[in-house]
């Protein structure tokens, strides 16, 4: 069953569409644009959900939907959907009518509305095309296109220094990570035209010739050329920038600058998502069937140790939206440490993680925002006792946080039993340090526990004096509340599974689809969930953490004391070294900006020629360019004197005592390269340089002219540095034009134009696919070229009609300026006493 083309094509443009519209429309609505933007979520939401049975049955070698977009490079707009790409779709429209209908109550007087929904459109488009593009390139253009948008919203209070520093430092951290992700494509894309046994493609999943469908000779391609290990680093690189892994985690907190409803939206459900689903996505790719996978020991520990350094940060936050970023960055680190381990129930971990994750991430950071809303802070240790005043909130607090605890049967123990499971599977099999995950994913599940316990406990206990809080508007109440029978509803098949319900509808059936995309096999018996009625390692793992989480719980002001002060040893903080390669770089701007760029044309002449000088020779060396060989080439009595002419000029020119001397001398060398053309039966080319060389010739006269006719002695320094630039570009020069020149292809292109350039035997009145001249030359500058031609003709008409009008206003304004000396309004010298200037 294919999706159809038009409905993905209409999901993927109309966020745009809105984004456009945006401006428009808060002219003619104001604030309740809020309710325009939802309503095209909701088309969008429903344009994808009437696709469901296809991605229900995708098949990663035959359900991608393309159009070209750069035939010549191979580069396709290709749109594949699946269980994965759906989820992430619905992530991405279904919360952000949730969350553009919140943004209706509380972005209410805020400034920059107009501004704000329609970069939230363009986010969530861009989204949507990060979970639909199977093309490497749309992926990487989409992909950078969350992180534009994304700045553009983390520093939406653009006028505070903390939210310029804010979305500066997301921009850089996940954009540069985004080119480490860029270079991982070319270099599959490279090993796949490599490959013989492969199709050149920048297709990743959704055709026969795609990546993912031929994985295994891919992953022999990139083995053979030592690329496997860099390509799974490179990519998980880009992946972990945007999930805000550890050590790059340190974005995620600052990002907490942008209003709530950008958070809840980008921080928790969408964009960090983006990393998870490029591991998910490349999982089946590079994951090989192997007992112990360079994936597995890259991404699995990552993962684990992520998850567990910034659980235990989120204990020392004393800011409940930094409480809410870090804990994202360990949930996700539960995610990528899923789909890290090689085994069927770590796939299942990332799949219904991401879900259960959304789910209530996104409705604790809508409650943070009711907190700060209607009780003024966001100061954990000011806040406590809110249920009296706010009781609906505290009952969607209690599900929601609990269900981040990984406390049964709420949604997110399910997802995080399967973690334990994962990990207990694989300490078990392979032993040794390996039973280091289990331990790692208890350790930092402790953390979790603690802190989710920490938010709930807001609501309850005793309320601090002055404390007060005002009940929230229906807009911004709805979404969390519906976001919170969601997660009642995963945790309702939980526990009906435990009483034989084999598969919980809308539930089991989507995450088997979200797994078979980033599992190696399809799942055999689909997949189920339940609370377990027996002990087993894993379910005693979770059990270890409930009580561990229990008993240090009273003690969780010493444990966030502590924490704090770690965080505060300049040594463990990333942000320390983040900061200072910031300022070392702005300090570094202006020195080498002086220092380059300091008003002497050697300088600038010898930087430019040098870099490129480089680069060119460079990239013949890594390529391993050889040099053609010179068999059969003779060189003619009249060649020889012409060359030998040549070298004797080019000695004369360094000889010289002047500049004019030494253009006068260069000239010498191209007058024998025209001769050299005439030896070689190029009469037009001859004639060509011959034009050239006397106009060059004529300019330099001119100009040096005015210029003194030397500058006096050189230092040997500057000599020594002037002719080792000389020899590299002479060097750069010769080897250019011998690997250009000795090149031949298969199709050379003078082939085409000597049969197309004369006037065919047989033609009808128009000549429309020939030349229509017998000199080759002439027809490609007056109809192969003819625009180009054309520009120049147009560029020297204007300097002529140029030259013509100042030359013939020359003389009126003489005219005039004669007239207004004479004339009645002339200045009369003695009506300053006389005095002239």
């Amino acid at each position: 069953m294919q999706p159809s083309p038009a409905a993905l094509l209409a999901a993927l443009a109309l966020p745009f569409l809105g984004a456009v519209a945006a401006p428009a429309v808060h002219r003619l609505l104001g604030e309740r644009t809020a309710y325009f933007a939802a309503a095209v979520a909701a088309v969008t939401f429903a344009l994808l959900a009437g696709q469901y049975g296809a991605a229900m049955a995708a098949d990663p070698t035959a359900s991608g939907v393309s159009y070209e977009w750069i035939p010549a490079l191979g580069v396709s707009l290709t749109l594949y959907l699946d269980g994965l790409s759906l989820l992430i779709g619905f992530l991405a429209s279904g919360v952000g009518v949730l969350i553009f209908t919140y943004s209706g109550g509380y972005m209410h007087g805020e400034p920059g509305q107009a501004k704000y929904y329609a970069t939230l459109l363009a986010f969530m488009g861009s989204m949507l095309g990060v979970a639909l593009a199977a093309d490497l390139v749309a992926l990487f253009v989409f992909w950078e296109l969350t992180s534009v948008t994304s700045f553009v919203l983390i520093g939406h209070y653009q006028r505070t220094d903390s939210g310029r520093y804010a979305a500066r430092k997301s921009m850089l951290i996940t954009v540069s990570g985004g080119l480490f992700m860029l270079v991982g494509f070319l270099v599959l894309a490279f090993v796949a035209g490599q490959a013989p046994e492969l199709t050149r493609t920048l297709t990743l999943v959704g055709t026969p010739d795609s990546l993912i469908a031929n994985a295994d000779a891919v992953r022999g391609a990139l083995e053979a050329r030592g690329l496997f290990l860099p390509v799974i680093a490179l990519v998980a690189v880009g992946a972990v920038t945007k999930s805000a892994q550890v050590p790059f985690h340190i974005w995620l907190p600052n990002a907490m600058e942008a209003p709530t409803p950008v958070s809840a939206f980008l921080h928790s459900a969408t964009m960090v998502k983006a990393g998870v689903y490029l591991v998910g996505r490349t999982r089946p790719l590079l994951l090989p069937e192997v007992a112990v996978p360079d994936w597995m020991l890259l991404v699995a520990t990552l993962g684990l140790v992520s998850m567990a350094i910034t659980a235990i940060l989120a204990v020392g936050a004393t800011d409940i939206k930094e409480l809410l970023a870090y804990s994202t960055a360990s949930h996700l680190g539960l995610i990528i440490a899923g789909y890290g381990l090689a085994t069927e129930y770590g796939a299942e971990a990332g799949a219904f993680h991401i879900l259960n994750h959304a789910v209530f991430k996104a409705t604790l950071f809508m409650v943070a925002g009711i907190i700060a809303h209607e009780a003024g802070t966001r100061y954990i240790p000011d806040l406590g006792g809110l249920r009296s005043e706010l009781p609906i909130t505290a009952g969607i607090t209690t599900v929601a946080a609990l269900g981040m605890a990984g406390v049964p049967p709420f949604n997110g123990f399910y997802s995080k039993e399967l973690l334990f499971e994962a990990t207990y599977d694989i300490a078990a099999t392979e032993g040794g340090l390996f039973w280091l995950y289990p331990a790692i994913a208890v350790f930092g599940s402790v953390f979790t526990f603690l802190y989710s316990i920490r938010f709930l406990m807001l609501f309850f206990g005793e309320k601090p004096d002055g404390l007060h809080a005002h009940r929230p508007p229906w807009p911004m109440l709805a979404p969390p509340l519906l976001l919170t029978a969601v997660a009642a509803y995963i945790g309702i098949g939980g526990i009906a599974g435990s009483f034989g319900f084999a598969e919980w509808p809308l539930v089991s059936e989507f995450v088997a689809a979200v797994t078979n995309a980033s599992a190696l096999h399809a799942l055999e018996g689909g997949f189920t969930y339940y609370v377990p009625t027996t002990l087993s390692p894993y379910f005693a793992m979770s059990l270890l953490t409930i009580a561990l989480g229990a008993v240090a719980y009273p003690f969780y002001d010493r444990i966030h004391a502590g924490v704090r002060r770690a965080r505060a040893i300049p040594v463990t903080s990333p942000n320390v070294y983040y900061d200072a390669a910031l300022s070392g770089a702005n300090r570094l701007s202006p020195v080498a900006a002086e220092t380059v760029h300091n008003g002497v044309f050697r300088r600038y002449a010898y930087t430019a020629l040098a870099a490129v000088s480089a680069l060119a020779l460079g990239g013949y060396a890594a390529t391993g360019a050889t040099l053609p060989g010179f068999a059969g080439f003779v060189v003619s009595l009249p060649l020889a004197v012409v060359l030998l002419t040549a070298v004797l000029g080019a000695v004369a020119v360094v000889r010289a005592p002047s500049h004019i001397a030494g253009v006068l001398t260069l000239s010498i060398l191209g007058f024998m390269i025209a001769i050299f053309f005439v030896l070689s039966d190029a009469p037009d080319l001859a004639l060509t340089q011959l034009l050239i060389e006397t106009l060059v010739l004529v300019l330099f006269l001119l100009v040096l002219d005015k210029l003194p006719s030397w500058y006096g002695d050189l230092k040997r320094r500057e000599v020594a540095a002037d002719v080792l630039l000389s020899a590299t570009v002479g060097v750069t020069v010769f080897v250019t034009v011998l690997l250009s020149t000795g090149a031949t292809a298969p199709n050379p292109i003078w082939r085409g134009l000597a049969e197309r350039a004369p006037v065919p035997s047989e033609h009808g009145i128009w000549i429309l696919d020939a030349g229509g001249g017998n000199n080759i030359v002439n027809v490609i500058l007056v109809d192969f070229r003819a625009f180009d031609t054309l520009g120049e003709i147009s560029v020297v008409a204007m300097a002529a009609i140029s030259v013509l009008v100042m030359v013939g206003m020359r003389g009126r304004s003489e005219d005039v300026e004669t007239d207004a000396d004479t004339g009645p309004d002339a200045a009369d010298p003695s009506a300053d006493g006389g005095e002239t200037a």
